[in-house]
This record gives structure tokens, C-alpha cells and sequence, in this order.
């Protein structure tokens, strides 16, 4: 595995639309103030890749526009470090343009860079760890960097200060607090605080032995499973109808999504899976528990429950399905030796971690730490 530089100070790190190009509307320029601001806080200087601005109808009829943005990323040496703007459901379009140029690909291995996103942008990571480049699940520019609030949240806050050195004996621990989803992102909600609550659970051992080791490799649920599923164009219909009638090639390429994922071998196989940890969090659609067991029963068929060493769940989005969740992973896991750490600070619901792809993790459910090694 090829491993780049953590970030420092006085770095230039592209801003990148790889799935939605919300960020790009005009009622969006609050957040991309934000977000601007505090990269800017942190000594780093921030640019924006040259489509990432230019709206959610361009961004989502041009993959090749966000192919190519990526590419110049890797190709740029100026450019130390990669942040997804957001994400949103079909950034899997990107490959075809990406795993057939071999410019890209020597790129990548040539250039690593810090590159950091998560939901959809898992499909990315995927990519990555294909290539062999190590990248890092958590911290999106939109969703954390552009905190309303006009600061990250601070244990993101302190995960993001964490990408400015070696990751190596770093603890991941309980938040003791916990966040609700903003209903309202506009500029009249700048300088408010989102919903917060005390963390009752911390992380609960579902089964298992309460301490297990292995390299991480996952990211959302939703994404893993529909990287394998047939039949998403018609699972989204209704709701990007819309969408579809503006680039109907949306459309085809979603029904095709599983046959582009594997022409490409972008989802590893069981082998590849063997002596890992899976980490796995479930999206902002908050599925319901049948969705969920959809999923998982995918990635069963895959053979990703057979070879791994442990799981380890993030916490549910406003604890909806808290409890019928974990139901549904014991019951598709079907094997009850097999470690399950629950309710773990990243992915969706706030706050966020940020996970290294490939590090090697000590779980230790007992002292409540995941120990990157």
C-alpha cells in the first residue's frame, strides 16, 4: 500500500465534487465561505478543483468533468491533499474515465495524496485501495469544514488536527455528545448550534470477544450495497425522477451499476476481505431495517461476513433504529463469534472520525478504544 504525507501547514488541498456539486449553487455561497475560512484556519490553503463550482446539473451530467478534476488533482504537485466536497449517489460514473487511463493510475502512485471524504465518496475509496493508495474515510468539506455553526464540532475538530501527523497510536474514543441532523442549512442558520444530546451508550459490544485487531477497509452500507445490487435506477426512481428527465444517462448508468463496479473490480473480493475489520455505517436516508438487511444480505452473498476478524458500526443518524439495527446485523452476521462493535463515532451522524484505510486497529471494548496501531 502507498502511503502520502500527512497534511501540514501551508499545504494547497483541492476542494472536489466527485458526487453532488451542491456546493456550487448560488444558495450554497454561505458554506462555501465557511468552509474556505476554516481550511484557511488551519494554515492550509484551499482551492477549488475547476468544475467543483459549477452546480448540481453540470456536475451530474459531466462525470468525465469530475474524472478529469481528479486527475489534474493527482497530477498537480502543488497539490498535497484531496477533500470531497460532499457526497451524494453515483460518483461510481466517474470509473470508466478513471480505471481506463493509465495517466490517472500512474498519478495515484506516482503523486499519493491525502484524500479524505465519505458516503458515496466510499466508492472512491474503493477505487483507491484498488490502486493501492491509502486514504481516509470521514470529514466531508460541506458537512464538517462548513459547521454552521461557524466551528467544527470538536471532537471533529480534533479528528481533523489529527491529519496533520502520523496516525500511528492514535485513540479513537466516545463522543460525549452526540448531534441531531439540521433540518434548516441556510444562511439565516449561520451562527446557530445544531441539536446536541449526551452520549448514554457509548460503544456497545453486540458479540464476540471484546478485543480484536485488523486492517480497516468499508465505509456506508448503503454505498457497499448498492455497488452490488441490481435494479437502483428503479430503487431511486421516484425520487430522482426529476433527474433523470435532465440526463437520462443517469438513469441507464444507475441500472447498470453493479456491472460497472465489477468491470472494473472496484469492491474486493473474499480474499481480500480475510483478516480485516469491516467498518460499516448506514446513510442519511437512515434505511429502514429491511433496507439494511437487503444490504448486508449483498455483502453476505460477496463473502465479506466469512474471512473478516471483526465489524465495527457507526453510529446510527439521530439514533433512528437504534436498536432494531443491531437485531438486523447479529441476525445477517448469523455467526455469533464474530466481534461487533456498535454505536462508533463516524460516518453519518455527528460528530465524525476519521478512519485510515488499511491501518491496522487494536479493539478493545472493554476500555472503550480503537487503537490505530
Amino acid at each position: 500500500m502507498i502511503y502520502p504525507q500527512p497534511l501540514k501547514k501551508g499545504d494547497k488541498v483541492a476542494v472536489i465534487c466527485l458526487s453532488s456539486g451542491i456546493i456550487g449553487e448560488p444558495y450554497c455561497a454561505h458554506e462555501k465561505e465557511l468552509g474556505l475560512k476554516k481550511l484557511r484556519e488551519f494554515g492550509l490553503e484551499p482551492v477549488f478543483t475547476e468544475h467543483a463550482l459549477m452546480g448540481t446539473d453540470y456536475i451530474m451530467s459531466h462525470p468525465e468533468a469530475r474524472a478529469a478534476d481528479l486527475k489534474s488533482a493527482f497530477l498537480d504537485d502543488s497539490v498535497k491533499g484531496i477533500i470531497t466536497s460532499i457526497g451524494g449517489i453515483e460518483t461510481f460514473r466517474t470509473f470508466p474515465y478513471l480505471m481506463e487511463d493509465e495517466e490517472f493510475i500512474n498519478a495515484v502512485r506516482q503523486h499519493p495524496k491525502f484524500f479524505l471524504g465519505f458516503s458515496d465518496t466510499t466508492n472512491n475509496h474503493f477505487m483507491f485501495h484498488r490502486l493501492g493508495l491509502q486514504t481516509f474515510y470521514g470529514q466531508a468539506f460541506m458537512c464538517d469544514l462548513a459547521e454552521l455553526s461557524g466551528d467544527m464540532l470538536p471532537y471533529s475538530k480534533a479528528q481533523f488536527e489529527s491529519c496533520f501527523k502520523p496516525y500511528h497510536g492514535r485513540r479513537i474514543t466516545p463522543s460525549d455528545v452526540w448531534y441531531e441532523e439540521r433540518t434548516d442549512f441556510s444562511a439565516a442558520a449561520v451562527g446557530t448550534t445544531p441539536v446536541s444530546h449526551k452520549e448514554e451508550h457509548g460503544y456497545e459490544l453486540l458479540q464476540g470477544a471484546p478485543v480484536f485487531e485488523g486492517e480497516l477497509l468499508g465505509g456506508c452500507i448503503d454505498s457497499m450495497g448498492e455497488m452490488l445490487m441490481t435494479g437502483n435506477a428503479e430503487r431511486y426512481g421516484e425520487l430522482l425522477a426529476e433527474e433523470f428527465e435532465k440526463c437520462p444517462r443517469l438513469k441507464e448508468d444507475l441500472a447498470n451499476q453493479s456491472e460497472i463496479t465489477r468491470r472494473y473490480n472496484i469492491f474486493p473480493t473474499a480474499e481480500e476481505w480475510r483478516g480485516k475489520i469491516l467498518f460499516a455505517e448506514t446513510s442519511e436516508v437512515m434505511p429502514t431495517p429491511e433496507m439494511l438487511r437487503e444490504y448486508l444480505e449483498v455483502l453476505r452473498a460477496e463473502g465479506v461476513f466469512g474471512s473478516i476478524n471483526g465489524i465495527i458500526i457507526g453510529k446510527p443518524m439521530n439514533e433512528k433504529y437504534y436498536d432494531e439495527y443491531k437485531s438486523v446485523w447479529r441476525e445477517a452476521v448469523d455467526n455469533s463469534k464474530l466481534p461487533i462493535l456498535y454505536n462508533v463515532n463516524f460516518g453519518h451522524s455527528a460528530p465524525r472520525a476519521i478512519l485510515p484505510y488499511g491501518a491496522m486497529a487494536h479493539v478493545d471494548a472493554e476500555k472503550q478504544e480503537i487503537t490505530l496501531l
